[in-house]
């Protein structure tokens, strides 16, 4: 009987130490399923995290593309913009040499009376010196030497008629697109060429002030012959009624500019209209007297050449018109396009 009941003790031992065993083994499994929750939780969020990534990076891409055919509208919007303001530009620049060409017919139909009177001269002396070669050889008067000198002055009155034609061929015509170093004393001068009967009969007295070596700057020679012809004709009908009439003209040169200073003792300027006369179609003068374009047509030239143009006026004072050209250094050659 003791060794059953020892027996059964030693069982109840070790039943009682599989039982600690097995709640032991109990906790470590409740452990382990509980740490793998809290993984596959984890792994749940990544799931989820990885497919908002997912998402998020296939939106972008979406976005992406469209940006990129946005970009692509965009960049052909800007091609064909370009292109359209090339061509407007283009336009704007035809439009400005038309008008331009067409100040330059105007201002030739005003010289018409002038330079018919001074092809007259030429023609006058021709038909004098030819008579008086005929008249030597039908009287058997005088020797060849004589008639040769008839005849040689002759050519000299063509030559001259010539040059006027030229000339005025020459300011008509269009001019080309090229910039060269030009003297504005030359320019000046041929200028004053075209208006010297006009200014003649109205009894202006104009003085130049400028060397025409250092007086030197890149440009067009007859755009900006055209230039001084407008300013010569404003100063002339702005002195009409006054009783002295002087034009002075004169320059001051330096490394970066050349300044023209052109000054007339004409009616001057109102108040206030200052800035207003260079704008296309203004005009001070009666109607039927003027066009409003020459002060315009002179400022886009003086402004395509790289310069600038102002006036200072008082009433009954005249007006001085500024212009400023960039220099250039003397016996400078070459053509400069534009």
């Amino acid at each position: 009987m003791l060794h059953i009941m020892g027996d059964l003790n030693e069982s109840n031992k070790r039943l009682t130490s599989h039982r600690k065993a097995m709640l032991h083994i109990l906790a470590d499994y409740e452990q382990d399923r509980r740490r793998l929750a809290r993984q596959t939780e984890r792994l749940d969020n990544s799931r989820r995290a990885l497919l908002h990534i997912l998402q998020d990076s296939h939106k972008d891409k979406l976005r992406l593309e469209a940006s990129r055919k946005a970009m692509i509208h965009i960049m052909g919007d800007l091609r064909e913009t370009t292109a359209e303001m090339q061509r407007r530009e283009q336009e704007l620049r035809d439009k400005q040499e038309q008008l331009v060409q067409a100040g330059k017919l105007a201002t030739l139909g005003a010289l018409t009376t002038g330079v018919a009177h001074e092809l007259n001269n030429p023609l006058n002396n021709i038909g004098l010196f030819v008579g008086n070669a005929i008249d030597l050889l039908e009287l058997g008067a005088g020797g060849k030497e004589q008639i040769v000198v008839e005849l040689r002055r002759v050519m000299q009155q063509v030559y001259k008629a010539t040059e006027i034609i030229s000339h005025l061929r020459m300011f008509g015509r269009a001019a080309p697109f090229s910039r060269e170093p030009v003297s504005l004393r030359q320019v000046i001068d041929q200028a004053l060429s075209l208006m010297q009967e006009q200014l003649r009969l109205r009894e202006i007295e104009v003085t130049v002030d400028l060397d025409p070596e250092k007086a030197v700057v890149v440009g067009n020679a007859i755009q900006l012959e055209q230039v001084f012809i407008n300013l010569l004709t404003n100063a002339r009908d702005a002195m009409a009624n006054s009783r002295r009439k002087e034009i002075r003209i004169s320059g001051l040169v330096s490394s970066a500019a050349v300044d023209i200073e052109f000054v007339d003792t004409g009616h001057g300027i109102p108040p206030g209209l200052e800035r207003r006369i260079f704008d296309p179609f203004f005009t001070t003068k009666e109607v039927g007297k003027g066009t409003g374009l020459g002060l315009s047509i002179t400022y886009g030239i003086v402004k395509e050449h790289g310069g600038t143009i102002s006036v200072v006026s008082r009433p009954d004072e005249g007006a001085t018109f500024l212009i400023r050209l960039p220099s250039i250094p003397p016996n400078t050659t070459g053509i400069y396009p534009i």
